[in-house]
């Protein structure tokens, strides 16, 4: 199967690596620095799970000139992929898969949208990851992990193969579940919800959930999301938001959300894919979201500063 990653930060570096790692036919589309670095050197993944470099590699940033793959993996920042769109049509031919790895929801509108629900499959994936320098990718927690399944939840020929080859790969954890649309909202309501309250307080998870305060704010968030997710029909369990808290609660003392730290660092992040939505989706259904919307409001200019407006 040729494999298109589209996004080589810390997810697609990493699950794409681990696709090449093992004799896959991966081409990832990088940029600038990190694209010289990975011509150069190849792609080097420093893992908690096993450090390994892909050299030689296919790197590119011209997807025209990959042509038509039968999975591409877009694993860009929520905020990136509008902006992009226009490149992934070359990767895309009658029968290309498209596995989405963001975070957010709203990009799933956007994929359907642009390529048509027989392209597009539901997915989700866990790891903590990022760009340790140009070439060079680092996962420092979290065991990865990827979840996937066609939107009108059919079993499929096309995701039992997809399925094998991700299952064969060393260190990951592959999930098919029944509905992926309550996975996806699964990881939606737990990433926006630690990402606002830890950029908002500045905390780690560790502090954030022992202080009633912040905790209590943590809960009234997912508490929030999971009214949404519910309301536009989603099949959230009734207990969902104790499900998600108990997985905090799991997490380690130290770890922070990938938006945060891209708000405490002055970067451009997923404030408007992450908070942004939960308001955006809670408007078009009548919820209420008062939590998330000082969230918003207080990181706001912080944003605005990063993007430069």
């Amino acid at each position: 199967m040729k494999f298109a990653v589209f996004g080589t930060g810390g997810v697609g570096g990493y699950f794409g690596g681990r696709l090449a790692q093992a004799g896959h036919d991966v081409t990832f589309i990088a940029r600038g620095k990190h694209l010289a670095a990975i011509m150069e050197s190849g792609l080097r993944v420093d893992s908690i799970g096993g450090d390994f470099v892909v050299n030689p590699v296919k790197a590119t940033d011209s997807p025209l000139s990959v042509g038509e793959v039968d999975c591409v993996i877009v694993a860009t920042k929520a905020w990136q992929l509008a902006e992009s769109i226009e490149q992934l049509k070359p990767l895309v031919g009658e029968k290309t898969m498209i596995l989405p790895l963001l975070n957010g929801i709203e990009h799933m509108d956007l994929l359907i949208d642009t390529f048509g629900k027989d392209h597009v499959f539901g997915g989700l994936c866990r790891i903590s990851s990022f760009v340790a320098g140009p070439g060079h990718i680092t996962h420092v927690g979290v065991k990865p992990f990827i979840s996937f399944g066609e939107l009108d939840r059919e079993k499929s020929e096309r995701v039992g193969k997809l399925k094998d080859i991700f299952s064969a790969l060393d260190g990951i954890d592959i999930e098919v579940p029944a509905d992926i649309h309550v996975a996806m909202w699964g990881k939606f309501i737990l990433i926006c919800s630690t990402s606002g309250v830890g950029a908002v307080t500045r905390q780690p998870f560790g502090i954030i959930r022992d202080i009633p305060e912040s905790r209590a704010m943590l809960k009234t968030s997912i508490e929030e999301t999971v009214r949404v997710g519910s309301a536009k029909g989603v099949n959230l369990s009734s207990d969902m938001a104790d499900a998600i808290m108990q997985r905090v609660d799991g997490f380690p003392e130290g770890m922070v959300a990938s938006m945060q730290k891209d708000i405490m660092e002055g970067r451009p992040s997923e404030l408007e894919a992450q908070t942004g939505a939960v308001i955006r989706l809670g408007h078009a259904v009548g919820v209420p979201t008062p939590t998330h919307e000082f969230i918003y409001a207080s990181l706001l200019p912080m944003e605005m500063k990063a993007r430069g407006k």
